[in-house]
């Protein structure tokens, strides 16, 4: 019996092993990191104001991100303190004037960006995986929290 126990224990403490997160931590919490390979990319901070009738378009200031990534489905890296990875949106940005925007149409046939697909994977206490799930064509895009203005901008070139 007491030989069962200790296999038990043995087997339960390897599998804990086996999923314990061993990578890369961003240095900041709160912001997405872009990974590429054992490197993180911090993305760009800024806040989007509303404008519009109805308030449905967001513009950020600059026509490009700092923060660049070849990778077609980016995975991103966040230590999360305040707010749930889970709340996470993706949108496709259109450069304009200068700037970039979206426009949150209720209707796509009035012009409005629908939130591209994302995978969140707790790794472990308050680290997060976040992955875009399907393929990007390069552009700018931007994940932004559904509760406030901040978004996290990057370009896939």
């Amino acid at each position: 019996m007491f030989s069962k126990f200790t296999l038990a224990f043995a087997i339960a403490a390897a599998l804990f092993a086996a999923e314990k997160y061993t990578g890369p931590v961003p240095p900041k919490p709160d912001i997405p990191y872009l990974v590429h390979a054992s490197n993180l990319i911090e993305t760009e901070v800024a806040e989007a104001r509303e404008e519009g009738k109805n308030n449905e378009k967001f513009v950020i200031s600059g026509a490009s991100s700092s923060a660049r990534t070849p990778l077609a489905e980016p995975v991103f890296l966040i230590d999360s303190r305040k707010g749930s990875p889970e709340s996470f949106e993706l949108y496709r940005l259109d450069v304009k004037g200068g700037n970039r925007e979206v426009s949150l149409s209720s209707s796509r046939r009035r012009g409005g960006s629908r939130a591209l697909h994302l995978a969140v994977k707790p790794l472990s206490g308050h680290l997060y995986r976040v992955e875009v799930d399907e393929p990007l064509e390069n552009g700018e895009y931007a994940l932004s929290s559904n509760v406030d203005n901040q978004a996290f901008c990057f370009e896939i070139y």
